[in-house]
């Protein structure tokens, strides 16, 4: 379900075209783009990709990335603000990170790589970006006035895709687009911190070098289209060879350090086989059966990727083998569980789904099927009480909104059941359906803690409309 490069075309459009409408909203002063700048920067980035893009809300998914991240920023100094991670559904092997913190992980750069250090070596090249702050010192020097405008240039950045109908923007866009690109400099600084951070943080470097080796060998984008950033990179084959002579130089117990790759290869099979390619999915898992160690990762990849198809007796029959082979791992219990439970087999589902959310409390997708599934029993205050678990895990998915929209309408709670549908409608991008139950709502809400929520409300469509 990843967003074709129209919808990326169309995205940065948009962004463009309200910069152009719209009164400026910060004013920046040239040569002065601050931290708080930054902040800003990267908050309304953020909303632009979450509200216009697919994003991953599997927490196994996302944790995982977290993880990486999080292991990368301990070797780092103190820094302003937080990271952030976010994974976007799209098949292009590429991540990046904004100002502010803000880091984007496409499923494609999960799939791409062979494993977890060459993933943490992509992202400890784009965190180095941040820390070194080179997107901040280009729009220090850039002509660029208003937050908006810089928008649409990182979309363009960013993401890649041809402008085509959308030159309205004209060559504003690109100049733009191409300012905010990285430098030699930058790219080489980058590379050199990055692979400080990677070493640090106890990552065998020569993850970054086969890395970019993988990312210089393949388009970044399906279909052709590049993001202007890797189009423009610099030297790239060069600079590959020089991480690699500057791997070489480091001590020998350094350069030698053995990739722990369990954890990936399972994360790698779930996101090969919920959003890859099926047939390239499934070479890659007949493949990983007759490798060591790898065969219960492989059966649960298959039995995903067939329940996917809606193979459901080969699906059975690839969920039974992987519980046998790996009877007390929580990502294959909870598959299984919500395979049994969305195909009709409720009681095995909902049993499965039960030890799933008793193994792991943080899982987003154990917690909703297991919240459905108590609904389904009639337990509604217990699965009430799942399902606003999931939604602070994920407060901007439209599915949980809908789910607590039912739960709220058979608990009689009418303003809660309406507001969570005009939740719905929000994170879907559905302003009817938004519009709808939000006057619903309004005309059901009665104490000041209504009022409150009615206010939340509208402070977080305000935020997003603007690129609606």
């Amino acid at each position: 379900m990843g967003p074709p490069g129209r919808l990326i075309c169309l995205l940065l459009c948009l962004v463009l075209f309200c910069s152009a409408l719209l009164p400026p909203v910060t004013a920046l002063a040239l040569g002065d783009f601050s931290i708080q700048d930054e902040r800003k920067l990267g908050e309304k980035f953020n909303v632009l990709i979450r509200s216009r893009l697919p994003l991953v809300q599997d927490s196994e998914i996302v944790d995982y990335c977290k993880g990486i991240v999080d292991r990368l920023a301990k070797t780092l100094p103190p820094q302003p603000f937080p990271f952030t991670v976010s994974v976007i559904r799209h098949n292009a092997m590429n991540a990046f990170a904004c100002p502010g913190g803000y880091i984007f992980v496409h499923t494609g750069l999960i799939m791409g790589v062979n494993n977890e250090s060459e993933l943490a070596g992509v992202l400890a090249h784009e965190i180095a970006h941040v820390t070194q702050r080179h997107i901040a010192r280009r729009i220090e020097s850039s002509q660029t006035t208003t937050l908006l405008t810089i928008l649409g240039a990182l979309a363009g950045a960013f993401l890649g895709g041809q402008v085509g109908p959308a030159a309205l923007a004209g060559s504003m866009a690109a100049g733009q687009a191409a300012m905010l690109s990285y430098s030699r400099t930058d790219e080489r600084e980058a590379d050199q911190v990055g692979i400080g951070y990677l070493t640090k943080a106890g990552y065998p470097p020569q993850g970054m070098v086969n890395a970019f080796e993988i990312l210089s060998k393949r388009q970044w984008m399906v279909g052709g289209d590049i993001p202007s950033y890797l189009s423009t990179h610099p030297g790239l084959q060069e600079r590959v060879r020089d991480m690699g002579v500057r791997v070489s130089l480091l001590p020998a117990d350094v350069r030698q350090k053995k990739d722990q790759n369990a954890a990936f290869l399972r994360i790698q099979a779930l996101v090969r086989a919920r959003y890859g390619d099926p047939a390239v999915a499934s070479q890659a898992f007949a493949k990983q059966l007759g490798q060591s160690g790898q065969r219960c990762v492989a059966l649960l990849g298959q039995a995903i990727l067939a329940s996917r198809q809606n193979r459901i007796n080969d699906a059975t029959g690839f969920f039974d083998e992987a519980m046998r082979c790996a009877p007390k791992d929580q990502l294959v219990i909870r598959e299984a569980g919500r395979f049994h439970y969305t195909k009709g087999n409720r009681h095995r589902g909902n049993s499965l789904l039960a030890s799933a959310v008793s193994l792991n409390r943080n899982d987003t997708y154990a917690l909703y099927y297991y919240a459905r599934s108590l609904q389904d029993q009639g337990r509604i205050n217990d699965a009430l009480h799942f399902a606003l678990l999931v939604n602070r895990r994920v407060p901007d998915d439209s599915e949980i909104h809908e789910l607590l929209a039912r739960l709220y309408a058979q608990g009689n709670r009418l303003f809660l059941a309406n507001l969570h549908m005009a939740y719905s409608g929000l994170y879907a991008n559905n302003e009817k359906r938004m519009e709808q139950f939000l006057e619903k709502a309004k005309s059901l809400a009665r104490s000041p803690e209504d009022k409150g929520n009615l206010e939340r409300f509208d402070r977080l469509y305000k935020e997003r409309k603007e690129f609606w």
